[in-house]
Order: C-alpha cells, then structure tokens, then sequence
C-alpha cells in the first residue's frame, strides 16, 4: 500500500499540504513577480510615449525569445524570421478588418491567436524546405526565403497593401467587459498579458524532453540519431513552434500600431531580432528577454537623437561578438557563483575595479561617437551645414579642433582603459581563487 504520510506534508498547524504545493509555490513566484513589474511599470512610467516603448518590449519579448528556440536552442541561424513576424501581422490585420466589416463578434484579445495561426502554418511550410538541412545551409535558405517573401510584399499588393501595407482600426472590434483598447494603457495591458502568457509556455517548452532534444540536436545531431530521434523532425518542430510564437509577436504588432507594411517582414526586421537575441545572450531563457528591452530602448533612444543609430547598432552587435559572445546574460552568469557563495567583499572589490576602468571608456566611448558623428557630418549631411550638436556643445565639423578632440579622446581613452586591464583582471583572480575558501566559511 502506498504511503500517505511520504505524500504529504503536515503543517505546524496539523493542515495536510501537498507535497508538490512548496515546489509549485517556488515555480510559480517569478512569473507572479513578473506580472506585478508589468502591472506596476504604466504606474511609473506614465507619459504616452513610455506606454508606446513599454508596449513595443512586450513585442520583442515574444519575438526574441520565439527566435531563440531556433538559435539559443536547437542552433539554428535564422536570417528571415521576421517571415512568420510579418505574415502572422499581415494575416492579424486582416482578420481585424474581416470583423470589422462583416460585424462579427470576435473582441480584440483573440485577434494575436490569427498572427500564432499564420506564423505557424507558414512555419510549417517553409520549415518542410528549410530545416531539411542544418549549419550554414540552412541559413542560406532562411536567407533566400526571407528575400521572396519581402520582394513579394511590393507586388501583391491585394494582401500585403503595397509600401503603403495595410492598417486597421482596433476601436471598432467587438469590446470587452467595457474596454475598447483606444488608450495605450489598454494595449499595454493586453500585450503584456499575452508576453507574460508566451514566455510561460516557451519557457515550459524548452524544459519537456522536446526541449531537451532540440539542445541535444544543437550540440550534436549524430548521437541524438544513434538514441533514436529524427534531427530533421526535431528541427522541424522547433521552426514550427519558434513561427507560431513570431506570428503572436506580429500579431501583438498590429494591434499596436494599427498599421503592418512591408518592412514587418523585411531584413532589417529580421537583423533587429537577431541583435537583441545574440546581445541579450542565447545560452540562457532570460537573455533574449534582456536583449528586447535593451535593443527597443535603444532604438527609441538613439532614433531620436542620431540618423546613424544602425550603424551604432552594428558597432554594438561587433563589439558583443567579439568580447561577451555570450551575450549581457551570459555577463552576469559569470558572476553568480560569487552571490551564491555570499562573496560580499570580493564582489565589491570587483565592482570598484569595473567602476575605474568604466571611466576611460567612456571617454573612448565619447570619442568614436563624436568621430562617427563629425564622419556623418561631412560625408552626408555637408549641403545642410558643417555644425553638429554634441552633449549640448556646438562643434564645427569643417574646423580641425573638434578631430583633434574626437583623435584625443579615443587615444586617451584608450590608453588609460587598457592600464586598467591587469586592475580588472587582478580582481577577478582574486575574487575566484578564494571562491571555494569563502564558499566553505559560509
């Protein structure tokens, strides 16, 4: 007979509890402590363009981390998965019009379920060609089928609505309990509970076996065919569910912004995800997560500040290849057997020397900003004039001061940057040869 007793377990109080309640309780807190940040954030942030840029993260949220079932997890490079993004937009807008017009009683919350519908069916059938082979082949055919799919976009212009694409009205769908979705607090709202919604289910996908195979087949298909499993059907299934989550995210899309075009589905949309993934970091659920909201800020950011915000995007993408290839997630993971083990002082040593070396580059940092805007300057905008606002300062880009100053920055910032190197680099040694020392105080 089975044990109760082993079944249980009895409160101080003499109030039986399921023995699996504290382990759901402890399953269950971050994604509650989730939604009361994405509750709470329009109570902070309240002016209309912070619940513009608030929404547009929720967005990319769902896009980055539908792209990272591809490169993170199965590990596949994917130069066109902004196809199922802007299909799945493309076939939301649609549909909201079809309500609208035929008056049918479908509220605007289950419009996003069209986008899932169409990036999955589109997922399915491109997936059938491309996933049949891996590595760089496959990336070519992303490649080839993301440029038909956005050459198409400028000729059926019945579907996709020309350069001008396709807009809607949300106000006019079917309301629910009251809510019309007019304000931006109320598409908030809705695109936070359907991120919350996506990230719950994508994170519970990668943790079944399914999952698990995707990383086998990512590391090597070879074996996972010995023990059984079609590396094909695997990889298959992952486009298949990575098109349906991207086709959400175009669906969340177009309620945003009532409006889906051309460049939904065209490359630079394709690159921008790609970037946030990689920047976040793909080895880890929460990196694509820290890359949409890091890349969407910056996006809004700098677009408001510089013409030439991709190519600092571009420098940004080099600079995170080159020197954290893991991404800012995988930045930080390098640091946690250091909280685990409760290394108070050798973490404050480190971020002191994080703290010195961060002020050189800056000013390096400063200088290459000033050079790539004194560049731009003259070689794009010279018939607009030669004078550029720099940090509130006027500087002339046709006089030589400002070059010897950008010339200056970069030397000295550089040169001072790289004498903190054995700084930074004394204090990592120190902080993890006296790890397990400082592990087995605690």
């Amino acid at each position: 007979m089975r044990d109760v007793a082993s079944e249980i377990n009895i409160s101080t109080r003499g109030i039986p509890y399921p023995a699996g309640a504290a382990a759901a309780a402890r399953l269950a807190a971050p994604w509650i402590a989730l939604a009361i940040v994405f509750a709470i954030l329009p109570l902070i942030f309240t002016s209309g363009s912070a619940l513009t840029m608030l929404s547009m993260m929720g967005i990319m949220i769902v896009f980055a981390l539908s792209y990272n079932m591809l490169l993170g997890e199965t590990g596949l490079l994917s130069f066109g998965h902004a196809v199922y993004y802007g299909l799945g937009g493309f076939l939301a807008v649609h549909a909201m019009n079809t309500v609208v017009h035929d008056a049918l009683p479908v509220p605007l919350p289950l419009i996003p379920v069209v986008g899932g519908f169409g990036g999955l069916l589109f997922g399915i059938v491109f997936g059938s060609v491309s996933t049949r082979r891996a590595g760089t082949a496959f990336a070519m055919i992303s490649l080839g089928l993301g440029e038909l799919v956005a050459s198409s976009s400028l000729i059926l212009r019945s579907f996709f609505g020309g350069e001008e694409g396709v807009s809607t009205n949300r106000t006019k769908l079917l309301h629910l309990f009251g809510f019309n979705f007019g304000p931006q607090i109320q598409v908030y709202y809705l695109i936070a509970a359907w991120c919350i919604l996506c990230m719950i289910a994508m994170y519970a996908l990668r943790r079944t076996p399914f999952g698990r195979m995707c990383n086998a087949v990512r590391e090597n298909p070879e074996r996972a065919q010995f023990v059984g499993y079609n590396p094909r059907m695997v990889r298959f299934l992952a486009f298949s569910f990575a098109g349906l989550f991207a086709g959400i995210a175009g669906g969340l899309s177009a309620i945003n912004f009532e409006l889906v075009n051309s460049a939904a589905v065209g490359a630079t949309q394709s690159g921008l995800v790609l970037v946030a993934a990689f920047i976040g970091g793909t080895g880890s659920f929460i990196g694509p997560v820290i890359g949409a909201v890091l890349v969407t800020w910056l996006e809004a950011m700098l677009s408001d500040i510089t013409e030439v915000w991709q190519l600092y995007f571009g420098l940004l993408f080099i600079g995170m290849v080159m020197f954290a290839p893991d991404g800012v997630a995988g930045l930080v993971t390098k640091h946690a057997p250091l909280w685990q083990a409760r290394a108070y002082g050798s973490m404050l040593r480190l971020a002191q020397a994080y703290l010195i070396a961060l002020a050189p580059a800056l000013v390096l940092l400063g200088g290459l900003v000033l050079g790539v805007e004194l560049t731009y300057r003259i070689s794009g905008k010279a018939a607009e004039g030669t004078m550029i606002s720099f940090f509130h300062a006027t500087l002339d880009a046709a006089s030589a001061w400002p070059w010897a100053l950008a010339a200056a920055l970069i030397a000295g910032g550089f040169g001072v940057f790289r004498l903190t190197w054995p700084l930074v680099g004394a204090a990592w040694h120190d902080a993890f040869v006296h790890l397990p020392a400082t592990g087995r105080a605690k």
